[in-house]
């Protein structure tokens, strides 16, 4: 009788297993119409019944583009990208401080922590979880600090006003709104599209991009005031707004005025680019550059970013007569990558 044998199978590959060793059979010794029905068998198994019992082991990817951003004096907002997996991301892991203090599950790429301190300093990483069970690396670390706690405070403040939305293209808007008061302090806006949360901003901003929306579709935007006692304001009123048809990559989020030239100094030639940030209504504060189709570093600026033209130089080599391609892109307020600005091809010496 011939033994069990994995898939693929060919005549040259039986073998018989006797007190734990292998030995081959040789097939030439099997008359053909036999050897035939055999192999027909054992391959019409194979299609019809095998199974790949291989086990996922590849982690997915660690999250992208995380923002943190205090809610209230007892919450903070978290966001990330959607993290790449060669399955599929089943959940993400929230940690704070080390400890992890949130599942979520992998259609949902943000989440509110509650039950924090007043006047405290948090840290916040994310990691991916796919359906075998393999986590992701940790995300970036980030920090907030929530603001001071309002004793018995129980005002809402005012509603926002004056609540506009405008198409950036075909995947984006941007919305701008009045400020509200409160008889402490705003501590931050909430952003709804229809029923759902979709974002939240520092209380000194009243404006953002909405990204991530899709071309030709009709959308429904309110805004809501929030202070660090957790007190809401009525919704702003609904704008509506009908974004672009079409497909245009994102080209409102990225980058305006984009200029490169080399220079060389000290027996070294360096890159110098200049560009406009794109309108978010906030600062843009992390750029990732492309050299040559390659993503060559991240850009961060520390302190307060530039809002009007934004500059930076880096080095490229000692060669003279190198012709490169560079491009930058943009980290956008709730996280995600803008587009890329055109490409510029700079010749060192």
């Amino acid at each position: 009788m011939w033994p069990a044998h994995p898939c693929p199978i060919g005549p040259d590959q039986w073998r018989r297993v006797e007190g734990g060793t292998v030995r081959r059979t040789p097939h030439l010794s099997t008359p053909s119409a036999l050897l035939s029905v055999v192999v027909a068998v054992a391959l019409s198994g194979c299609a019809g019944g095998g199974r790949d019992d291989r086990q996922d082991t590849a982690p997915p990817a660690a999250p992208r583009g995380l923002t943190v951003e205090a809610g209230s004096a007892t919450t903070a907002h978290v966001m990330w990208n959607q993290a790449t997996d060669d399955t599929e991301v089943t959940g993400y892991e929230v940690y704070r401080d080390a400890k992890k203090v949130k599942d979520v599950p992998g259609r949902k790429h943000m989440v509110d922590i509650v039950g924090l301190k007043p006047s405290t300093t948090y840290a916040f990483t994310v990691r991916a979880r796919d359906a075998e069970g393999n986590v992701s690396p940790d995300s970036r670390r980030l920090t907030v600090t929530t603001p001071a706690a309002a004793a018995a405070d129980r005002r809402p403040p005012t509603r926002p006003a004056r609540l506009r939305a405008r198409a950036e293209g075909s995947r984006s808007a941007m919305l701008s709104w009045g400020r509200s008061t409160d008889n402490r302090a705003v501590a931050s806006y909430e952003i709804y599209q229809g029923t759902s949360k979709i974002h939240s901003v520092g209380g000194g901003q009243t404006a953002t991009l909405v990204t991530g929306l899709r071309p030709g579709t009709d959308y429904t935007f309110t805004v809501k005031a929030r202070d660090a006692a957790d007190n809401f304001s009525a919704a702003s009123p609904e704008v509506r707004l009908t974004t672009a048809t079409g497909k245009d990559a994102g080209r409102a989020t990225a980058p305006t005025g984009f200029r490169a030239a080399t220079h060389r100094a000290d027996g070294a030639y360096y890159i110098d680019l200049s560009w406009t940030p794109p309108r978010t209504g906030g600062a843009v504060t992390e750029y990732q550059i492309e050299l040559d189709d390659r993503t060559a570093t991240s850009l961060v600026f520390g302190g307060t970013a530039p809002r009007g033209k934004a500059e930076h130089s880096f080095y490229i080599g000692r060669k003279a007569g190198e012709r490169h391609q560079v491009r930058i892109r943009p980290k956008l307020p709730d996280g995600t990558w803008g587009a890329y600005s055109p490409e510029r091809t700079v010749t060192t010496g």
